[in-house]
C-alpha cells in the first residue's frame, strides 16, 4: 500500500516533471508566429517596406483602392452614362452607339462627362473600404480558421472577406451614387454635384442619398465576392497551368500582366452576376417614391438585362485595370505580395502526400 500511495503522490506533484512542463508551454509560443504568417499566405521578404498585416500595410492597401477605383470609374463615365440611360429609358436609347449619338446630339461632347464628380468621390471612398477592408478581413478570418482550414476553405475565405468589406464600402458609396444617377438620367434636374446634392436633400431629405443602399448591396456584394474570389483563384490557376515558370521567377511586369488577365476574366463574371441589381439601382435613383420590389416587377425578366453588353465591356475593363493599378501600387510601395497559397506541410502529411 505504502509504495503505491507514495507513487501516486509523486505523480500528482506538479513539480515532478518541470522539464516536460516547460517544453509543453514553449511549443505554442515557438510555432504560433510561423503559423500566422502562413495563414495570411505571407512570406516577409527582403526589400519589403513593411510587414504583411501591419497597420502601414492596410493603410497603403486602402490608398491603392482609392487610386484603382476612383480613377477607373471616372475614366469610363461616358460609357456608364449611356449604360444608365439605356436602363432607365430603353425606348429612346436602343443601343450603345445609338445612346452615344443621341447624347452628343442633345448635350454635346461635354454631356458625356456628366456625373464625373460624384463618380470620382464616391468610388474613391468605395475603393478605400473595398480593398482596405478586404485585406483586413482576409487576415482576420484566416487566423480564426487556422492554417489548414484557411487553405482548404480558401475560396469561402475570399468570399466572406470580400462580402464583409463591400458591406461597408457601399455605405460610403451610396450618397454619391444617388447623385451620379440623378445627374445622368434626369435631364434638367442638375448638371453638377454642387447643384444636385442640395436639391435632393431639399426634396427628400437624407433618405434620398441612402434609399439605394439595399439595392447597392444586392448589386455590389455579389459583384465584389465574384471579383475577389474569381481573381484569387484565376491567378492561382494561371500560375499553375498557363504561366510556364513559377511566380518567383517571373519579373514584376510579367506578374502584372497575369494580374491584368485574371482581373479581366473576373470582371466578365462580375458584370453578369450583378447586372439585374444594377438595372434596379439605376431606375430607383431616377424615380421618386419607388421601391426596389416595385422597380423589379415593372422591369421584368427581360428588362433587368438591358445594357448587359455595355456593362460587360465596362466592368471587364474596369476590373482588369483596378487589379493592375492596385497591384502596381503594392509594387511601387514595396508592399508584401504573397504568392498563391500552397498546401501546408502538416496537411500534406495528414493526407499522405509526403512521407
Amino acid at each position: 500500500m505504502y509504495p503505491t500511495t507514495l507513487t501516486q503522490l509523486t505523480r500528482a506533484n506538479p513539480f515532478s516533471a518541470p522539464l516536460f512542463s516547460l517544453q509543453k508551454a514553449e511549443e505554442p509560443e515557438k510555432h504560433t508566429p510561423v503559423q500566422k504568417r502562413r495563414l495570411a499566405a505571407a512570406a516577409v521578404a527582403e526589400g519589403d517596406s513593411c510587414e504583411f498585416g501591419s497597420q502601414k500595410y492596410f493603410i497603403l492597401c486602402g490608398f491603392g483602392g482609392i487610386l484603382s477605383c476612383g480613377t477607373t470609374h471616372t475614366a469610363v463615365v461616358p460609357l456608364d452614362l449611356v449604360k444608365c440611360r439605356m436602363q432607365v429609358d430603353p425606348a429612346k436609347y436602343k443601343s450603345i452607339f445609338n445612346g452615344f449619338s443621341i447624347t452628343v446630339r442633345e448635350d454635346g461632347v461635354r454631356g458625356l462627362a456628366k456625373g464625373w464628380a460624384p463618380t470620382f468621390i464616391g468610388y474613391s471612398m468605395q475603393g478605400l473600404c473595398k480593398f482596405g477592408f478586404y485585406e483586413v478581413f482576409k487576415v482576420m478570418y484566416g487566423d480564426l480558421l487556422g492554417e489548414e482550414n484557411a487553405y482548404m476553405w480558401r475560396t469561402s475565405l475570399y468570399l466572406a472577406a470580400s462580402a464583409s468589406a463591400e458591406f461597408f464600402a457601399d455605405i460610403a458609396l451610396a450618397p454619391m451614387e444617388a447623385c451620379k444617377v440623378r445627374i445622368q438620367t434626369q435631364p434638367g434636374f442638375a448638371n453638377t454635384l454642387r447643384e444636385c446634392a442640395p436639391k435632393m436633400y431639399a426634396e427628400e431629405g437624407v433618405w434620398a442619398f441612402y434609399k439605394g443602399v439595399v439595392p447597392l448591396w444586392m448589386r455590389q456584394i455579389p459583384y465584389t465576392m465574384m471579383k475577389f474570389a474569381c481573381f484569387e483563384r484565376t491567378v492561382e490557376l494561371l500560375y499553375k497551368y498557363v504561366v510556364p515558370k513559377p511566380r518567383s521567377e517571373c519579373s514584376k511586369p510579367e506578374q502584372l500582366v497575369v494580374t491584368f488577365i485574371a482581373g479581366y476574366i473576373a470582371g466578365v463574371f462580375c458584370a453578369i452576376v450583378s447586372h439585374p441589381a444594377d438595372s434596379v439601382v439605376s431606375v430607383l435613383n431616377k424615380e421618386k417614391g419607388s421601391t426596389a420590389t416595385q422597380v423589379l416587377k415593372r422591369l421584368g425578366p427581360k428588362g433587368v438585362w438591358k445594357g448587359l453588353v455595355a456593362r460587360i465591356i465596362m466592368i471587364g475593363t474596369l476590373t482588369a485595370l483596378q487589379w493592375f493599378i492596385y497591384d502596381s501600387v503594392k509594387v511601387y510601395f514595396r508592399l508584401p505580395r504573397p504568392p498563391p497559397p500552397e498546401m501546408p506541410e502538416s496537411l500534406k502529411k495528414k493526407l499522405g502526400l509526403t512521407e
